[in-house]
């Protein structure tokens, strides 16, 4: 039987849960501890790597152009697109997402050249979804390659922490021998450059983009759930930018990571070209705490299993 005491307490926790509105996010998971990327990449600022894609009016950039705030409302969303072009290298935003109710809000980190290659278009991808009940935020990773659009190869997480309380690390680092998709520097996702997932692994110089936009035909099953703009500005901040790479238009670029080593290649050598031990055990921590939806698991989808989901 409770007593007075064990009472109390409960009421103390459900009022607690009511005002922060946390207790519906789940339990709160700490991290294996796991090499820090990051650490190995200079910063940059946002003035310096980016110019802004669309939406300039929702654009602020703040702290001396160190950070930038992206705002999403009823007139537009907004986006950055890097200055330059990449081959291969490592790119990196801390952000800090939207509290409150933001289903159909999607904030993107991506790589993509749609805009040179519209119909046989690379792209990879960290999205980060609004979610429509629990008002927790999922993240959603996908690769294209060479227009590979049909056969998306989504999976999603669920966040071990409140990505709207501080700001979060979410890197890509992509060269010739797999991508690695990052959160606060535990690797989520490894997708191989190997025989079976062939034309599709993305092969072509790419930009670098940081967007805020609303998603809500696709992101919640099919626009169930859209963005109510009685929440509006929506606004996602970040920082932390790190984009070291092989610049497309530098004269070496096209032997990044293709025909050994390069000068101006920097995410090549043992610590770029696979996973650690700890790297290993941080990542099945992840997918086998977090990750609730992988294509290669999709049975509906597909009823013959992408030739890369058997590889794996």
């Amino acid at each position: 039987m409770a007593t007075f005491h064990d009472k109390l307490s409960l009421s103390t926790l459900i009022l607690f849960c009511v005002i922060v509105d946390v207790c519906s996010r789940g339990p709160v998971y700490k991290p294996p501890s796991v090499e820090r990327l990051t650490d190995r990449f200079s910063q940059s600022t946002v003035n310096k790597s980016y110019d802004f894609a669309f939406g300039a009016s929702n654009i602020h950039v703040t702290n001396n152009g160190t950070s930038a705030a992206l705002s999403l409302d009823k007139s537009s969303g907004s986006g950055l697109v890097s200055r330059n072009k990449y081959y291969y290298g490592f790119f990196n935003a801390a952000m800090k997402l939207p509290a409150g109710f933001t289903s159909g809000v999607v904030v993107a980190f991506y790589l993509s050249n749609a805009d040179v290659f519209p119909h046989n278009h690379d792209e990879i991808d960290i999205e980060l979804l609004g979610h429509e009940k629990r008002r927790d935020w999922v993240l959603q990773t996908n690769i294209y390659g060479n227009g590979s659009v049909r056969s998306g190869r989504e999976e999603k997480f669920y966040l071990w922490f409140d990505p709207t309380q501080d700001f979060h690390d979410y890197s890509i680092l992509w060269n010739n021998h797999h991508i690695l998709f990052l959160v606060d520097n535990v690797p989520v996702r490894q997708v191989a450059h190997t025989a079976a997932i062939g034309s599709a692994y993305p092969s072509k110089a790419m930009s670098v983009y940081a967007t805020i936009w609303d998603g809500s035909e696709w992101a919640t099953h099919g626009g169930k759930y859209a963005v109510d703009y009685k929440y509006a500005p929506f606004i996602a901040t970040m920082r932390g930018i790190e984009m070291e790479g092989c610049v497309a238009n530098s004269k070496n670029a096209m032997s990044c990571s293709r025909s050994g080593v390069s000068s101006v290649d920097p995410v090549v050598g043992e610590p770029f070209s696979r996973l650690s031990r700890q790297q290993s055990g941080a990542m099945e921590w992840a997918r086998r705490k977090h990750m609730f939806y992988s294509y290669c698991q999709d049975r509906n989808r597909y009823k013959v299993l992408p030739s890369k989901c058997n590889d794996n």
